[in-house]
């Protein structure tokens, strides 16, 4: 297909409306609080919307979309026009026993191609529940098996190899989904996939923080929250994709960043 894609405005409608139904539902776990939201322009073509709520709850949540184009794709060496779009959030719970969780769909395109890209994964602070992990990975592998059931096995080691911390010897978290440059020549196939990720996260992570979000917690275990959110901190900034590529590819600095969470320790 050519460039633009001829559906690049119906998944763009797709992504907006799936972050304002996780708005609705962040927003119901913390009455009272609502996101804030925020346009930017991108300096080429196009811009995005940074959504953030600093609650009760949620210490500080972002759910952001965005749809930027330019010249050349800032992470390839090809040249010719690119267009990027996709939401990305990130949770950072003032609960010490509710996890973070963190989501993103993408969909790219250059003129010599496109593909699909995301996933979700859970990062506990501190405090991993095998209940919790394991609910998670259902609703995941769930997402997936009508597509094949070797989507699952091959997504979860792709999160497993990717959100690993080189430098701690360890993964960020328990794991999820994660894939990128998918596009098996099957267009319709392949969106269907994105879109069953993206259906399934609030299925995966609404019924782990209604169960967490009210847990007492010490003030020693609110330390190792803080200290746990290090690592996650030390992974976005070295090691991330999506921060590399916004970067690079002259983004909103402030989108960018809102996966740092509000307070941390080393």
């Amino acid at each position: 297909m050519g460039f633009p894609h001829s559906q690049r405005q119906e998944l763009i409608q797709y992504l907006k409306g799936l972050r304002d139904q996780i708005i609705l539902a962040f927003e119901s776990l913390d009455p009272g609080f609502s996101f804030q939201r925020t346009l930017w322009d991108y300096h080429q073509e196009g811009g995005g919307e940074m959504a953030v709520i600093r609650g009760h709850q949620f210490e500080k949540g972002a759910v952001n979309w965005s749809g930027v184009g330019g010249a050349s794709f800032p992470m390839d060496d090809g040249k010719g026009r690119f267009f990027a779009t996709g939401i990305s959030l990130i949770t950072h719970m003032s609960n010490p026993h509710a996890p973070t969780v963190h989501m993103n769909l993408r969909f790219i395109e250059t003129e010599g191609g496109h593909w699909f890209g995301g996933g979700y994964d859970l990062t506990p602070m501190g405090f991993p529940y095998p209940d919790d992990t394991t609910h998670f990975h259902h609703v995941a592998k769930q997402s997936l098996d009508p597509f094949g059931e070797e989507l699952y096995p091959k997504f979860s080691q792709n999160a497993r190899e990717y959100f690993y911390i080189p430098h701690r010897k360890k993964e960020r978290g328990v794991g999820g989904l994660f894939f990128d440059h998918y596009n098996t020549g099957d267009f319709e196939r392949d969106k269907q996939v994105w879109q069953n990720v993206g259906n399934t996260f609030l299925e995966a992570i609404i019924p782990i923080y209604r169960k967490r979000i009210n847990q007492k917690y010490s003030t020693e275990e609110r330390e190792k929250q803080l200290a746990s959110r290090a690592h996650y901190v030390e992974y976005n900034l070295l090691y991330d994709r999506g921060t590399k590529f916004g970067f690079q590819s002259g983004g909103n600095p402030d989108a960018i960043l809102c996966s740092m969470p509000p307070l941390v320790k080393w």
